[in-house]
């Protein structure tokens, strides 16, 4: 089976975002006794990862040496700030497959497939980023006055503090750290608890990369830690990603200041198949939407709605398609299926599906198909569910698990009804060859991005953003850089002028 991942990498991004990701009121809670951080891996329940917490007085340092550096950075100029990030790119593409490899053994997907983070997504992301500074960050000029010159120009907010989850742990990261330094901020990284590693090698491309000391810095730390960190004034800015439980934490914790949070949050992102949808690509697309990750996706499909004339085939050739799937080490180069994070991951999601087959909904994937599924393990088989309605959790509930369900619907009002119905809105998707007729629908769907005939990608052209339980604010886009800036306004009166 070669999946849609071989020829193009996409993600994300929203932690159990999340769904997609690190969560500030995990299920791994620390208490303010713990000292040490492990991460066990997927693969074979063994502690690939053991780091210690950052101490208090190291927390200090980190937010003083973040203050001291602002100054520095700022008055870099912006071509040398690109040539610095850009070294820093040189490192990651140098490095891909080892990283590849570290990330396989953390979180778990398929080592044929993790060396793409780092070298298609992480570095469009950043190269795009890069390519669009100059302009984004450029004073904004305002029309002449007679003896006066006008203009607002976008400063650095100060420090950024970014959370980072463990599902696409560069993908997501490389949304706000590479444009906060672009922006001439400082940023400090907490990673999730799952992938210390990845914050490990921000620092060392950052160090051969030449970027002056305590602009970018990382720290591994507890949970109520980071509430404190948050409420330090020289925290200017929070990018987190990751659970709706977590956004709120931080949405609290940021509560207190008069600061702002970008929260990229949970996701039960839906497709709509049209009559008129080219039915071999919407299948082909919507399984490897569902599924790649092990459906750990922020923007991964969730629920599909498909026209009454296509339902059966639509079914049919979607079963086939995940029979294809490989559920193995993810280590091994045939492997297109990995376990998930964690045993409870997989155990949520299995409840899920039983409460619904408890209401009527019909499984068509026998798990004993897939000889390496195993209950009470993170390696769970895909699933496909019909017969499925709202009243049922695998529908209005994320997943984020190998697990999708499919529902016949009769026309578009049925279909944007359905699509609604949901406290989430990060992306949707629609299958038809009539442009205009996915614009209307679009124009109705309560989503961040609207697709057309793909899903789960972001394009760093497009501002990545969530409405209702799937947050706010922007990353990526000229509008990623936004909530990094702060507009300062100059009002001149030029000499001689009466």
């Amino acid at each position: 089976m070669q999946h849609l991942h071989e020829r193009r990498f996409h993600t994300c991004t929203n932690g159990v975002q999340r769904g997609c990701d690190v969560d500030f009121d995990s299920n791994l809670a620390f208490d303010d006794m713990q000292t040490k951080i492990e991460t066990i891996s997927p693969i074979d329940g063994s502690i690939y990862v053991t780091r210690d917490l950052a101490e208090g007085k190291a927390i200090e340092n980190s937010l003083a040496a973040s203050v001291t550096a602002r100054a520095i950075w700022k008055n870099t100029k912006l071509e040398d700030r690109i040539a610095i990030l850009q070294k820093a790119l040189d490192y990651f593409m140098a490095h891909a497959d080892e990283i590849g490899e570290e990330l396989t053994w953390q979180m778990g997907r398929p080592i044929r497939y993790t060396p793409f983070e780092i070298s298609k997504g992480f570095k469009e992301r950043a190269e795009y980023m890069m390519a669009i500074a100059e302009s984004a960050l450029a004073d904004i000029e305002v029309p002449g006055l007679s003896g006066f010159q006008r203009f607002i120009r976008k400063e650095p907010v100060g420090t950024v503090l970014v959370l980072a989850p463990w599902n696409y742990p560069y993908l997501t990261s490389v949304n706000a750290i590479f444009p906060a330094l672009l922006a001439g901020n400082t940023v400090i990284l907490k990673h999730a608890e799952q992938t210390p590693l990845c914050a490990e090698r921000y620092a060392a491309a950052f160090a051969e990369a030449g970027l002056p000391a305590g602009v970018f810095q990382y720290l591994h730390l507890s949970h109520p830690q980071v509430a404190k960190v948050i409420a330090d004034p020289r925290i200017s800015y929070v990018a987190f990603t990751g659970s709706v439980s977590g956004g709120k934490a931080i949405q609290r914790a940021v509560g207190e200041r008069f600061i702002t949070a970008g929260l990229e949050l949970g996701g039960k992102d839906p497709a709509y198949v049209r009559e008129d949808a080219v039915l071999e690509q919407a299948i082909e697309n919507l399984v490897d939407g569902a599924f790649f990750n092990s459906g750990q996706s922020c923007c991964g499909v969730e629920r599909i709605y498909v026209h009454q004339a296509h339902f059966k085939d639509f079914v049919e050739g979607a079963v086939a398609l995940t029979k294809d799937y490989v559920l193995d080490n993810p280590l091994l180069p045939e492997t297109t299926l990995g376990p998930m994070v964690r045993p409870t991951a997989a155990a949520f999601a299995q409840q899920q599906i039983q409460q619904a087959v408890q209401k009527g909904a019909q499984t068509l994937v026998n798990s004993r198909f897939f000889v390496h599924h195993q209950e009470g393990t993170p390696y769970m088989a895909p699933q496909i569910l019909i017969d499925v309605n709202h009243q049922m959790d695998i529908m209005r509930t994320e997943s984020f698990a190998p697990v999708v369900g499919i529902m016949s619907v009769e026309n578009d009002e049925e279909a944007i009804r359905l699509m609604n119905d949901s406290p989430y809105g990060l992306t949707s998707s629609i299958w038809s060859s009539d442009v205009e007729a996915a614009i209307h629908i679009g124009d109705q769907l309560e989503t961040g991005t609207c697709f057309l005939n793909r899903c789960d990608y972001l394009d760093p052209a497009l501002a990545w953003t969530g409405v209702k339980n799937s947050g706010k604010g922007y990353t990526l886009s000229q509008l990623g850089y936004d909530a990094l800036t702060r507009g300062k306004s100059f009002h001149l009166k030029l000499p001689d002028t009466p």
